[in-house]
């Protein structure tokens, strides 16, 4: 007599099964991976919410990448194919605003892009009260803007 082992099919239904429930829970543990789009000018700021982001209990992951040449630079075409690359990659956009967002080409050009690609965006600014000037990709596309401490209800 060989050994030998018998999987009928009801228990390769029952494994499937039981994959598809681990995938799901492991989703729903995931952090998500988040596309951060900011005007270069608020550095500072941005890199108080990246040391936020990377808090164990942050229900957020943060893969950004700050955009230091002029939007109408000799390298601008290849900096928004490797953004590009890095918003697929996400399944939201944050859009970190101030007074100064509204100026930025970047800033358009990447919400722009992010709902292009279906992405989610949502814009956020510290504390309570929003910048008194909201940029239009923000206002237009009618982004929904909430104070940074709020964000993680809302992913």
């Amino acid at each position: 007599m060989g050994g030998g082992s018998s999987i009928g099919r009801s228990s390769l239904g029952n494994i499937k099964e039981l994959e598809r429930k681990a995938r799901e829970e492991l989703e729903k543990g995931a952090r998500r991976n988040t596309f951060l789009s900011f005007d270069y000018d608020d550095i500072d700021e941005v890199n108080l919410l990246r040391a936020h982001a990377k808090n164990e209990k942050s229900e957020i992951e943060f893969i950004d990448r700050s955009v230091k040449d002029p939007i109408n630079s000799e390298r601008a075409d290849y900096i928004k194919t490797k953004i590009i690359e890095r918003i697929k990659q996400c399944s939201q956009t944050v859009v970190y605003i101030t007074d100064k967002t509204h100026c930025s080409d970047w800033v358009r050009w990447e919400v722009e892009k992010s709902l292009e690609l279906g992405r989610e965006v949502i814009a956020v600014h510290k504390g309570d009260k929003p910048p008194t000037k909201i940029p239009s990709c923000i206002k237009d596309n009618k982004i929904k803007v909430l104070p940074w401490k709020k964000l993680s209800d809302h992913i």
